[in-house]
């Protein structure tokens, strides 16, 4: 064997030692830096209670002003749940929604996160799969209303609205008006299990689907 062969080989042998070494590290590496940058985002957003902590007694614990940001999201989580804030809430609401230049962009804000946020089972009632953007090829939506008679394209048939979520940016997508024999519902996966799927490029599928090809 020459020895152009043997380094070539060994070449080879190098290179998919090193790719199976940097393709087992890269998802712990990437999963932390994502987390490291979250983290630092939000305790930069979080500088002004972590001045309020340098006052007390919680300034010896370390990112005490994320831990006292998580004790009053808990508590204002409890104290709408018991009814005391909200009518508060709805109060600021409705001096926000006086503003003209502040209201649309609240009110869009706000329906957006309820909508991610699937606690509001009417804003996204139903993972469907429609023919997207073309004949034969498929996109996962979510169907997010009925169309109303007065702007349907024909009166005879029902149309429904469907969001198409983008990849990997669910936030941004298409929104697509079809008839009712064109939408095929997905019974077999929740509104969560397909919004991982559509964030992770459809890398990330429903474990029990997975044990079946097993």
């Amino acid at each position: 064997m020459s020895i152009s062969k043997i380094t070539s080989r060994i070449g080879q042998h190098l290179s998919s030692l090193f790719l199976n070494g940097l393709l087992t590290i890269l998802p712990i590496i990437l999963t932390i830096a994502l987390f490291n940058t979250s983290f630092k985002l939000i305790t930069g957003w979080l500088q002004p209670l972590r001045r309020l902590t340098q006052c007390t007694c919680l300034n010896t614990i370390p990112y005490a002003e994320v831990i006292l940001a998580i004790v009053a999201i808990f508590a204002i989580g409890a104290f709408i749940k018991i009814v005391i804030l909200r009518p508060l809430v709805h109060a600021f609401e409705h001096i926000l929604f006086r503003i003209p230049l502040v209201r649309p962009v609240y009110s869009g804000i706000k329906q957006l996160v309820a909508a991610f946020s699937f606690q509001n089972k009417v804003t996204f009632k139903q993972v469907v799969m429609v023919e997207f953007p073309r004949k034969n090829m498929y996109s996962i939506g979510f169907l997010t209303g009925e169309l109303s008679e007065n702007i349907s394209p024909n009166k005879d048939e029902k149309f429904f609205n469907i969001f198409i979520p983008t990849t990997p940016n669910p936030t941004t997508g298409f929104l697509v008006i079809l008839p009712e024999t064109s939408i095929h519902p997905i019974d077999d996966i929740t509104r969560q299990e397909a919004m991982t799927m559509v964030i992770s490029g459809g890398i990330v599928q429903p474990e029990r689907f997975m044990k079946n090809k097993l």
